[in-house]
Formats: structure tokens, sequence, C-alpha cells
């Protein structure tokens, strides 16, 4: 990863940003509290992949057509955040691979 990288990286991740700091006060709780609990359970995918800009997307529109958070997503946050990645890989899965992955037969 080069210089240019970094710089293009942190340029969309402020962007990022920006539209979260966009929505409503209540929109922007729920999503912290989602970017929270993702970035603990930890999707492979998460930094790089469309599932936080989604979110983002998903939360604008839902702003836009007049609908509170509660009244979008459901009172457990956790739940519907859970729904979202329920397919996705996670860190833990990738570990629990290589735990059960036998002594001396690495595939790299």
């Amino acid at each position: 990863m080069g210089i240019r990288d970094i710089i293009e990286g942190k340029k969309q991740w402020r962007a990022h940003v920006a539209r979260v700091k966009s929505l409503p006060p209540d929109y922007q709780i729920v999503y912290q509290e989602m970017q929270k609990y993702l970035f603990k359970v930890g999707p492979i995918d998460l930094v790089d992949g469309p599932l936080l800009p989604g979110i983002v997307d998903f939360f604008a529109e839902g702003a836009a057509a007049g609908k509170g958070v509660v009244e979008l997503i459901g009172t457990d946050v956790a739940a519907f955040t859970d729904d979202l990645i329920k397919d996705s890989p996670t860190y833990a899965d990738a570990y629990q691979e290589s735990l059960s992955e036998k002594p001396g037969t690495n595939d790299k």
C-alpha cells in the first residue's frame, strides 16, 4: 500500500464521516452504535466493503422519507446489525478455521 492509497483512503473515510454527520441526530446515534458493534464483531470486509456506506445510504433514504430510525430498523439495533452480517465471514470465523486446520498443512 503506497502513500497515495493511504491518502485516498483517508479522503474516502472523511467523506463517509461527513455523510454520517449530515444525517438527523437519532440516525447518527444509531449509526455510531452499529459501527462500534461491527468493529467489535469484525466482518472481514468491513473497512473496504459496501456495508458501512450501504447503511448510510439506507439511513439517508429513510430520513428523506420522513421515517424515524426506530421505524426503519426496529428497537433492537444489535439484532438488525446481526442480520446485516449473518452471511459475512468474520475474523472469528477465520480464527476458528485456522484452529481446525491440522498442524503443518499450511495452504499458502
